[in-house]
C-alpha cells in the first residue's frame, strides 16, 4: 500500500475539495499513511474554513493526519496566531516535504 502526501496549496474551493479527498482518504484508510501540508494561500483559506470542511479538517487535525503549514508563509501573511489558535504545526514547508519523499510518500498536489 503507498503513503499519501497532500500538498494542498490552492486559496479557494479547490482547497476544500483537497481536504474532502484527504478527509475521506484517511478515515477510509485509502493508503498506508496520509499526511497533509498546506502552503500558500491554502493556509489563509484554513483561516476561513466553515460547515462540513471545518469539521473535516479538525478530525484530520485529531488523526495526526495534518503534518504542517508553511511557518514563512504564515508569518508573510501575518497569520500565524491564527493556525497556531487552530493548533497547526508551523515547519518549514520545503523541510517538510522532502522529509516524506524521501520516505517514498506519493506527492499529490492540489
Amino acid at each position: 500500500m503507498a503513503k499519501t502526501l497532500f500538498l494542498i496549496m490552492s486559496g479557494d474551493e479547490k482547497a476544500d475539495l483537497a481536504i474532502r479527498m484527504a478527509y475521506s482518504s484517511a478515515k477510509n484508510k485509502r493508503y498506508e499513511d496520509v499526511k497533509v501540508l498546506f502552503f500558500g494561500p491554502s493556509q489563509k483559506r484554513l483561516t476561513q474554513l466553515e460547515g462540513d470542511i471545518k469539521k473535516m479538517f479538525q478530525e484530520l487535525l485529531d488523526m495526526k493526519a495534518v503534518d504542517s503549514a508553511c511557518v514563512g508563509i504564515a508569518d508573510n501573511l501575518k497569520i500565524r496566531p491564527d493556525l497556531e489558535k487552530m493548533g497547526v504545526p508551523l515547519m518549514p514547508a520545503g523541510e517538510r516535504v522532502a522529509l516524506y519523499v524521501n520516505q517514498g510518500y506519493e506527492v499529490i498536489t492540489v
